[in-house]
């Protein structure tokens, strides 16, 4: 039972509460106003959000101006006038079947290049653009970052379907697109050699290989014979992760301005004084890569933007049932217990800071990072492993398989794990 006390302290609190909502009616209108208007938005989300909205605009569409070089000083527009959708989706492009209205594959001719050109108006080819006059005539073409760097669920068809932005397209093959080039003197002039050698190299390269280094020293090949080119990396769950490439370079930002001016030629700014060393970078020195200056700057003012729509791109997880959950678990215990993640450190699967290493610390030759600034071989990111097993492991595909990769380790470090463990290990990397 309550005490006098108690119910009269109640009560006071009761009539204090009452006299407020009596009295609220008084309060200056504005005050009032101000009570029943929502929340501001936050500024640095709305800023964040428009600038992914902008990223993923210019890496899906964005030519940096390419199309002057592209069709102007190779005229690659003149070879697409005669490309199919067949001979394209053959050579790995793909095509965004969202961007198209209902109906239009179902009764597109494949075999006619009429097609190709109703798809690039429509924005429909990923990573290819297409210029068009007023009468509907293809007068330029250039290329965008999702060209290499995206592909497709094939949802719809084998090369058709929705887009995966960060993907690697190893079904890409980007010497076959640039050996449609009539003319492809300017390469030749720049790398010193005549066009069948350039043409030679291209073919050389095979399908989800490019080689970005070719054009700032010369080197073809390996000392082995086989093409000098890597494999195209993914661009996504790069997020707290230093070095963009197989080889370090620079961070993602650092790649994209070094790939927009340098490998797609489109028009900007760019400085990095390391390629004034003619012993290590002889087609760089002599062209002045080291300090590119455009008289119209296409790149600069997209690069932030860029950097913060690929840095939010997740690395895919995996399919469910592609591996054995019970066998990762045991895995991730050997993962750890062979010291995989001294390097591979969770959740990053890379080390964070610096994460660099000479060619005699992982065990093999050193020609591809002989080519970059540091000589080292970057540590490369797990997460996703599965989304890029075509064309191999490592920067080159030099293992086939994860067990491969796993069995090459093992011997290098000593490691001694049974049939057991490495089986396990394969199934926790495909876990990633």
């Amino acid at each position: 039972m309550h005490s006098r006390k108690g119910i009269l302290a109640l009560g006071a609190i009761a009539g204090a509460g009452a006299l407020l909502l009596a009295l609220s009616p008084l309060a200056p209108a504005s005050e009032r106003e101000q009570a029943r208007r929502p929340a501001a938005p936050d500024p640095i989300v709305s800023h964040a959000q428009q600038m992914l909205d902008e990223g993923r605009q210019t890496f899906r569409y964005d030519t940096f101006g390419d199309q002057v070089f592209w069709s102007r000083t190779l005229k690659i527009h003149q070879a697409l006038k005669t490309v199919t959708p067949r001979t394209a989706l053959a050579v790995g492009l793909k095509v965004d079947a969202e961007a198209l209205p209902p109906g239009l594959l179902a009764n597109a001719d494949l075999d006619d290049p009429a097609t190709t050109a109703a798809l690039l108006r429509r924005n429909a080819v990923v990573g290819l653009r297409g210029f068009f006059d007023k009468d509907r005539n293809l007068v330029a073409a250039g290329i965008t970052c999702a060209l290499c760097h995206s592909t497709v669920d094939n949802s719809v068809a084998p090369g058709i379907g929705k887009r995966r932005d960060g993907w690697a397209n190893r079904d890409l093959n980007v010497g076959a697109i640039i050996n449609l080039s009539p003319d492809l003197q300017p390469v030749a002039a720049l790398l010193g050699v005549d066009q069948a050698t350039v043409r030679t190299v291209l073919r050389s390269w095979g399908p989800g290989k490019f080689d970005a280094e070719l054009f700032l020293d010369g080197k073809a090949f390996r000392p082995d014979g086989k093409t000098a080119a890597t494999l195209i990396p993914p661009a996504f769950g790069l997020a707290g992760v230093d070095g963009h490439t197989f080889t370090g370079w620079g961070s993602v930002t650092y790649w994209n301005a070094f790939v927009a001016n340098l490998e797609m030629y489109g028009q900007g700014r760019f400085w990095d004084p390391r390629l004034n060393d003619a012993a290590k970078f002889p087609v760089a020195a002599r062209s002045g890569f080291a300090d590119i200056k455009s008289d119209h700057d296409l790149i600069t003012p997209k690069l932030a933007a860029l950097q913060l729509y690929q840095l939010a791109i997740p690395a895919p997880a995996p399919p469910r049932r592609s591996f054995d959950a019970d066998a990762a678990a045991r895995g991730k215990v050997v993962f750890s217990a062979a010291g995989c993640n001294n390097c591979h450190v969770p959740p990053l699967y890379t080390e964070p800071g610096w994460n660099r290493h000479t060619a005699e610390e992982i065990g093999i030759d050193s020609f591809q990072a002989d080519r970059s600034p540091d000589g080292r071989y970057r540590t490369t990111p797990l997460k996703g492993l599965w989304s890029h097993a075509k064309g191999g492991y490592y920067h080159d595909g030099r293992f086939a398989t994860l067990l491969d990769v796993v069995n090459h380790y093992d011997a290098h470090f000593s490691l001694s794990l049974t049939n057991q463990q490495k089986h396990d290990l394969v199934e926790f990397l495909k876990s990633l």
